[in-house]
Protein backbone atom coordinates (compact mmCIF):
# COMPACT_ATOMS: atom_id res chain seq x y z
CA UNK A 1 0.00 0.00 0.00
CA UNK A 2 3.11 2.57 1.00
CA UNK A 3 4.68 1.25 -2.36
CA UNK A 4 1.60 2.24 -4.48
CA UNK A 5 0.88 5.42 -2.55
CA UNK A 6 4.35 6.65 -2.87
CA UNK A 7 4.80 6.17 -7.13
CA UNK A 8 0.87 8.09 -6.85
CA UNK A 9 2.22 10.67 -5.50
CA UNK A 10 5.54 10.49 -7.70
CA UNK A 11 3.56 10.29 -10.56
CA UNK A 12 1.13 13.24 -9.53
CA UNK A 13 3.98 15.25 -8.78
CA UNK A 14 5.52 14.55 -12.42
CA UNK A 15 2.04 15.27 -14.20
CA UNK A 16 1.86 18.93 -12.32
CA UNK A 17 5.17 19.73 -13.09
CA UNK A 18 4.61 19.56 -16.41
CA UNK A 19 1.43 20.64 -16.50
CA UNK A 20 2.79 24.11 -14.99
CA UNK A 21 5.44 24.19 -17.59
CA UNK A 22 2.97 23.88 -19.94
CA UNK A 23 0.89 26.54 -18.37
CA UNK A 24 3.94 28.74 -18.27
CA UNK A 25 4.81 28.22 -21.41
CA UNK A 26 0.88 29.03 -23.04
CA UNK A 27 1.06 32.17 -20.48
CA UNK A 28 4.42 33.64 -22.38
CA UNK A 29 2.82 33.30 -25.78
CA UNK A 30 -0.24 34.82 -25.06
CA UNK A 31 1.03 38.27 -22.98
CA UNK A 32 3.63 37.64 -25.86
CA UNK A 33 0.77 38.13 -28.26
CA UNK A 34 -1.10 40.42 -25.81
CA UNK A 35 1.80 42.72 -25.93
CA UNK A 36 2.00 42.76 -30.23
CA UNK A 37 -1.49 43.59 -30.33
CA UNK A 38 -0.93 46.45 -27.57
CA UNK A 39 2.15 47.72 -29.63
CA UNK A 40 0.71 47.48 -33.09
CA UNK A 41 -2.35 49.37 -32.03
CA UNK A 42 -0.68 52.50 -30.53
CA UNK A 43 1.94 52.30 -33.52
CA UNK A 44 0.44 55.68 -34.84
CA UNK A 45 1.48 57.75 -31.99
CA UNK A 46 4.67 58.26 -32.68
CA UNK A 47 7.61 58.53 -36.15
CA UNK A 48 9.68 55.43 -36.27
CA UNK A 49 6.82 53.00 -34.09
CA UNK A 50 7.46 49.90 -36.24
CA UNK A 51 11.24 50.22 -35.75
CA UNK A 52 10.93 50.56 -32.12
CA UNK A 53 8.10 47.94 -31.67
CA UNK A 54 10.21 45.01 -33.46
CA UNK A 55 12.90 45.68 -31.07
CA UNK A 56 10.65 45.53 -27.97
CA UNK A 57 8.91 42.17 -29.69
CA UNK A 58 12.86 40.91 -30.15
CA UNK A 59 13.70 41.73 -26.55
CA UNK A 60 10.42 40.44 -25.09
CA UNK A 61 10.65 37.02 -26.81
CA UNK A 62 14.81 36.47 -25.22
CA UNK A 63 13.16 37.38 -21.96
CA UNK A 64 9.98 34.63 -22.74
CA UNK A 65 12.36 32.04 -23.87
CA UNK A 66 14.65 32.40 -20.46
CA UNK A 67 11.51 32.55 -17.81
CA UNK A 68 10.78 29.17 -20.21
CA UNK A 69 13.47 27.45 -19.48
CA UNK A 70 14.00 28.49 -16.00
CA UNK A 71 9.92 27.48 -15.00
CA UNK A 72 10.52 23.79 -17.16
CA UNK A 73 10.10 20.59 -15.33
CA UNK A 74 13.88 19.99 -15.53
CA UNK A 75 16.62 19.51 -12.61
CA UNK A 76 18.84 22.15 -11.85
CA UNK A 77 21.80 20.68 -14.21
CA UNK A 78 19.86 20.69 -17.21
CA UNK A 79 18.35 23.66 -16.75
CA UNK A 80 21.95 25.08 -16.27
CA UNK A 81 23.14 23.71 -19.90
CA UNK A 82 20.41 24.92 -21.29
CA UNK A 83 21.29 28.44 -20.17
CA UNK A 84 25.05 27.86 -21.14
CA UNK A 85 23.51 26.40 -24.06
CA UNK A 86 21.59 30.03 -25.08
CA UNK A 87 24.35 31.76 -24.18
CA UNK A 88 26.87 30.47 -26.31
CA UNK A 89 24.34 30.71 -29.31
CA UNK A 90 23.57 34.04 -28.10
CA UNK A 91 27.58 34.97 -28.25
CA UNK A 92 28.40 33.21 -31.24
CA UNK A 93 25.28 34.71 -33.38
CA UNK A 94 27.22 38.25 -31.97
CA UNK A 95 30.47 37.30 -33.33
CA UNK A 96 28.97 35.94 -36.50
CA UNK A 97 26.58 38.69 -36.73
CA UNK A 98 28.27 39.64 -40.19
CA UNK A 99 26.29 36.82 -41.72
CA UNK A 100 23.44 36.84 -40.09
CA UNK A 101 20.29 38.30 -39.56
CA UNK A 102 21.69 40.00 -36.09
CA UNK A 103 24.27 41.74 -38.19
CA UNK A 104 21.31 43.79 -39.81
CA UNK A 105 19.65 43.67 -36.35
CA UNK A 106 22.63 45.78 -35.18
CA UNK A 107 23.31 47.99 -38.28
CA UNK A 108 19.30 49.18 -38.33
CA UNK A 109 20.27 50.74 -34.44
CA UNK A 110 23.00 52.21 -35.97
CA UNK A 111 21.40 54.26 -38.50
CA UNK A 112 18.49 55.04 -35.99
CA UNK A 113 21.07 56.43 -33.73
CA UNK A 114 23.04 57.97 -36.40
CA UNK A 115 19.87 59.44 -38.01
CA UNK A 116 21.94 60.47 -41.17
CA UNK A 117 18.47 59.76 -43.31
CA UNK A 118 14.46 59.80 -43.06
CA UNK A 119 11.40 58.85 -44.81
CA UNK A 120 10.73 60.61 -47.36
CA UNK A 121 14.70 61.47 -47.69
CA UNK A 122 15.80 61.25 -51.02
CA UNK A 123 18.85 58.84 -50.74
CA UNK A 124 21.38 57.15 -53.50
CA UNK A 125 23.67 54.58 -52.78
CA UNK A 126 25.64 52.77 -55.85
CA UNK A 127 22.82 51.88 -58.10
CA UNK A 128 20.02 52.56 -56.47
CA UNK A 129 18.30 56.07 -56.06
CA UNK A 130 14.78 57.13 -54.67
CA UNK A 131 12.81 57.75 -51.44
CA UNK A 132 12.88 56.33 -48.49
CA UNK A 133 9.12 55.07 -47.74
CA UNK A 134 9.99 52.46 -44.58
CA UNK A 135 12.58 51.74 -42.08
CA UNK A 136 12.54 48.05 -40.27
CA UNK A 137 14.99 46.77 -37.64
CA UNK A 138 16.41 44.54 -40.77
CA UNK A 139 16.03 46.65 -43.48
CA UNK A 140 14.58 49.70 -45.21
CA UNK A 141 12.24 49.96 -48.01
CA UNK A 142 13.17 52.77 -50.96
CA UNK A 143 10.83 53.68 -53.90
CA UNK A 144 12.52 54.41 -56.81
CA UNK A 145 11.99 56.80 -59.98
CA UNK A 146 10.01 53.87 -61.70
CA UNK A 147 7.72 53.23 -58.66
CA UNK A 148 9.19 50.13 -57.97
CA UNK A 149 10.04 49.25 -54.54
CA UNK A 150 13.49 48.16 -53.34
CA UNK A 151 14.36 46.51 -50.30
CA UNK A 152 17.58 47.18 -49.11
CA UNK A 153 19.37 45.28 -45.76
CA UNK A 154 20.05 47.42 -43.08
CA UNK A 155 23.87 46.21 -42.87
CA UNK A 156 24.07 47.05 -46.25
CA UNK A 157 23.33 50.63 -45.97
CA UNK A 158 25.34 50.59 -43.32
CA UNK A 159 28.52 49.48 -44.53
CA UNK A 160 27.95 51.57 -47.92
CA UNK A 161 27.92 55.11 -48.06
CA UNK A 162 24.49 56.81 -48.54
CA UNK A 163 24.08 60.16 -50.38
CA UNK A 164 21.28 62.20 -48.46
CA UNK A 165 19.22 64.71 -50.43
CA UNK A 166 19.01 67.46 -47.64
CA UNK A 167 15.39 68.98 -47.57
CA UNK A 168 16.41 72.46 -47.01
CA UNK A 169 17.39 72.46 -50.53
CA UNK A 170 20.32 70.77 -52.84
CA UNK A 171 22.29 71.45 -56.18
CA UNK A 172 20.84 70.21 -59.65
CA UNK A 173 22.76 70.59 -62.96
CA UNK A 174 23.78 69.76 -66.59
CA UNK A 175 26.17 69.83 -69.13
CA UNK A 176 26.15 70.61 -72.73
CA UNK A 177 29.46 70.36 -75.55
CA UNK A 178 29.55 73.54 -77.77
CA UNK A 179 31.92 74.49 -79.64
CA UNK A 180 35.08 76.76 -79.62
CA UNK A 181 33.42 79.61 -82.27
CA UNK A 182 31.08 80.36 -79.39
CA UNK A 183 32.36 82.44 -76.91
CA UNK A 184 32.29 81.39 -73.72
CA UNK A 185 30.45 84.79 -72.12
CA UNK A 186 27.55 84.44 -74.50
CA UNK A 187 27.34 80.62 -73.58
CA UNK A 188 27.45 81.93 -69.94
CA UNK A 189 24.99 84.35 -70.06
CA UNK A 190 22.39 82.42 -72.09
CA UNK A 191 22.82 79.20 -69.19
CA UNK A 192 22.41 81.28 -66.41
CA UNK A 193 19.30 82.48 -68.04
CA UNK A 194 17.97 78.99 -68.30
CA UNK A 195 18.77 78.41 -64.62
CA UNK A 196 17.16 82.05 -63.67
CA UNK A 197 13.66 81.28 -65.80
CA UNK A 198 13.08 77.78 -63.87
CA UNK A 199 13.63 80.05 -60.20
CA UNK A 200 16.66 78.22 -59.23
CA UNK A 201 18.68 80.59 -56.53
CA UNK A 202 22.48 81.00 -56.77
CA UNK A 203 22.82 79.74 -59.98
CA UNK A 204 26.27 79.15 -61.71
CA UNK A 205 27.99 78.07 -64.88
CA UNK A 206 31.19 75.98 -64.76
CA UNK A 207 33.41 75.46 -67.57
CA UNK A 208 34.36 71.68 -66.96
CA UNK A 209 36.57 70.64 -70.21
CA UNK A 210 38.41 71.84 -72.94
CA UNK A 211 37.98 69.28 -75.37
CA UNK A 212 39.97 68.81 -78.53
CA UNK A 213 36.79 69.86 -80.60
CA UNK A 214 34.58 71.43 -77.76
CA UNK A 215 33.96 73.25 -74.49
CA UNK A 216 32.17 71.12 -71.73
CA UNK A 217 29.65 73.60 -69.60
CA UNK A 218 28.14 72.99 -66.29
CA UNK A 219 25.04 74.91 -65.10
CA UNK A 220 23.80 74.61 -61.77
CA UNK A 221 21.32 76.27 -59.33
CA UNK A 222 19.64 75.13 -55.93
CA UNK A 223 16.73 73.75 -55.71
CA UNK A 224 14.89 74.59 -52.75
CA UNK A 225 12.06 72.44 -53.61
CA UNK A 226 13.28 68.73 -53.38
CA UNK A 227 10.28 67.06 -53.84
CA UNK A 228 10.62 67.93 -57.41
CA UNK A 229 13.91 66.79 -57.73
CA UNK A 230 13.00 64.37 -60.74
CA UNK A 231 11.31 66.61 -62.79
CA UNK A 232 13.61 69.82 -62.38
CA UNK A 233 16.41 67.91 -63.88
CA UNK A 234 14.71 67.35 -66.83
CA UNK A 235 13.26 71.27 -67.06
CA UNK A 236 16.94 72.38 -66.81
CA UNK A 237 17.79 70.67 -69.75
CA UNK A 238 14.86 71.83 -71.61
CA UNK A 239 15.29 75.20 -70.57
CA UNK A 240 18.98 75.21 -72.08
CA UNK A 241 17.72 73.61 -75.15
CA UNK A 242 15.40 77.01 -75.37
CA UNK A 243 17.81 79.56 -74.05
CA UNK A 244 20.64 78.31 -76.45
CA UNK A 245 18.79 78.10 -79.53
CA UNK A 246 16.61 81.23 -78.75
CA UNK A 247 19.97 83.07 -78.55
CA UNK A 248 21.64 81.46 -81.81
CA UNK A 249 23.98 78.88 -80.37
CA UNK A 250 23.62 75.93 -82.14
CA UNK A 251 23.70 72.73 -79.84
CA UNK A 252 25.60 70.54 -82.44
CA UNK A 253 29.58 68.96 -82.73
CA UNK A 254 31.90 70.43 -84.95
CA UNK A 255 32.08 67.35 -86.47
CA UNK A 256 28.89 67.11 -87.48
CA UNK A 257 28.29 65.79 -91.26
CA UNK A 258 25.23 65.44 -92.85
CA UNK A 259 25.07 63.79 -96.65
CA UNK A 260 22.25 66.34 -97.58
CA UNK A 261 23.49 69.15 -99.59
CA UNK A 262 22.59 72.47 -97.60
CA UNK A 263 23.74 75.82 -97.90
CA UNK A 264 26.98 76.57 -95.56
CA UNK A 265 24.94 79.34 -93.75
CA UNK A 266 22.32 77.02 -92.92
CA UNK A 267 22.01 76.76 -88.99
CA UNK A 268 20.42 73.94 -87.27
CA UNK A 269 18.13 75.47 -85.25
CA UNK A 270 14.48 74.44 -84.78
CA UNK A 271 11.58 77.17 -85.67
CA UNK A 272 10.36 78.51 -81.80
CA UNK A 273 7.39 77.67 -80.47
CA UNK A 274 4.67 79.23 -78.57
CA UNK A 275 5.68 77.67 -75.05
CA UNK A 276 3.35 76.59 -72.03
CA UNK A 277 4.03 77.51 -68.18
CA UNK A 278 4.49 74.17 -67.51
CA UNK A 279 5.27 70.73 -69.29
CA UNK A 280 2.02 68.97 -68.74
CA UNK A 281 4.12 65.80 -67.82
CA UNK A 282 5.91 67.89 -64.63
CA UNK A 283 3.44 66.11 -62.20
CA UNK A 284 4.30 62.57 -62.77
CA UNK A 285 7.48 62.39 -60.79
CA UNK A 286 6.31 63.28 -58.01
CA UNK A 287 2.41 61.85 -57.98
CA UNK A 288 3.06 59.34 -59.39
CA UNK A 289 7.03 57.76 -59.12
CA UNK A 290 6.63 58.22 -55.39
CA UNK A 291 3.23 58.02 -54.02
CA UNK A 292 4.22 55.65 -51.52
CA UNK A 293 6.99 57.73 -50.27
CA UNK A 294 4.99 60.98 -50.58
CA UNK A 295 2.28 58.60 -48.08
CA UNK A 296 4.81 57.66 -45.98
CA UNK A 297 6.15 61.12 -45.30
CA UNK A 298 2.90 62.34 -44.59
CA UNK A 299 2.23 59.59 -42.16
CA UNK A 300 5.30 60.42 -40.06
CA UNK A 301 4.33 64.40 -40.19
CA UNK A 302 1.45 63.55 -38.39
CA UNK A 303 2.53 61.37 -35.97
CA UNK A 304 5.04 64.33 -34.98
CA UNK A 305 2.29 66.62 -35.19
CA UNK A 306 0.27 64.47 -33.21
CA UNK A 307 2.81 64.00 -30.44
CA UNK A 308 4.02 67.97 -30.55
CA UNK A 309 -0.50 68.25 -29.64
CA UNK A 310 -0.34 65.78 -27.21
CA UNK A 311 2.21 67.19 -25.38
CA UNK A 312 0.99 70.43 -25.83
CA UNK A 313 -2.60 69.17 -23.98
CA UNK A 314 -0.51 67.88 -20.95
CA UNK A 315 0.94 71.51 -20.39
CA UNK A 316 -2.60 72.85 -20.84
CA UNK A 317 -3.92 70.66 -18.26
CA UNK A 318 -1.07 71.42 -16.20
CA UNK A 319 -1.94 75.25 -16.78
CA UNK A 320 -5.42 75.43 -15.92
CA UNK A 321 -4.92 73.79 -12.30
CA UNK A 322 -3.01 76.55 -11.34
CA UNK A 323 -5.40 79.11 -12.34
CA UNK A 324 -9.27 80.41 -11.71
CA UNK A 325 -11.80 82.25 -12.72
CA UNK A 326 -12.27 83.56 -16.79
CA UNK A 327 -8.76 82.74 -17.36
CA UNK A 328 -8.88 78.61 -16.37
CA UNK A 329 -12.44 79.11 -18.60
CA UNK A 330 -10.47 80.33 -21.45
CA UNK A 331 -7.81 77.37 -21.30
CA UNK A 332 -10.22 74.40 -20.88
CA UNK A 333 -11.72 75.86 -24.18
CA UNK A 334 -8.80 75.47 -25.51
CA UNK A 335 -8.24 72.32 -24.33
CA UNK A 336 -11.80 71.51 -26.01
CA UNK A 337 -10.57 72.43 -29.23
CA UNK A 338 -7.13 70.75 -28.72
CA UNK A 339 -8.93 67.20 -27.87
CA UNK A 340 -10.78 67.69 -30.78
CA UNK A 341 -8.24 68.35 -33.31
CA UNK A 342 -6.45 65.48 -31.71
CA UNK A 343 -9.38 63.17 -32.10
CA UNK A 344 -9.56 64.16 -35.84
CA UNK A 345 -6.25 63.41 -36.52
CA UNK A 346 -5.90 59.72 -34.78
CA UNK A 347 -8.25 59.08 -36.84
CA UNK A 348 -6.75 59.98 -40.08
CA UNK A 349 -3.53 58.15 -39.04
CA UNK A 350 -5.28 55.36 -38.30
CA UNK A 351 -6.85 55.57 -42.13
CA UNK A 352 -3.77 56.20 -43.03
CA UNK A 353 -2.25 53.25 -41.61
CA UNK A 354 -5.16 50.71 -42.61
CA UNK A 355 -4.99 52.22 -46.01
CA UNK A 356 -0.80 51.89 -46.16
CA UNK A 357 -1.48 47.83 -44.45
CA UNK A 358 -3.87 46.84 -47.43
CA UNK A 359 -1.02 48.03 -49.95
CA UNK A 360 1.46 45.73 -48.76
CA UNK A 361 -0.73 43.26 -47.93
Amino acid sequence: MEWLTGNLSQYLGEVGSIIRGTVLVVAVIILLNIMNRVLQKHAGKAQGSKFRNQLIMFGASFVGLLLVILGLPIDSATRGQLLSLIGIIFSAGIALSSSTFLSNAMAGIMLKSVRNFRTGDFVKTNDVFGRVTERGLFHTEIQTPDRDLTTLPNLYLATTAVTVVRQSGTIIGATVSLGYDVHHTKVEKLLLKAADSLGLQDSFVQVLELGDYSIVYRVAGLLTETKQLIAFRSRLRTAMLDALHLGGVEIVSPQFNNARMLDVEKEFIPRAIKQKTAPAADAAPVDVAFDKAEEAEGLDFKRQNLSKMEESLKELHQEAKNVSGSEKTAIEDRITRMEREIETLDSLIQDAETKENDQND
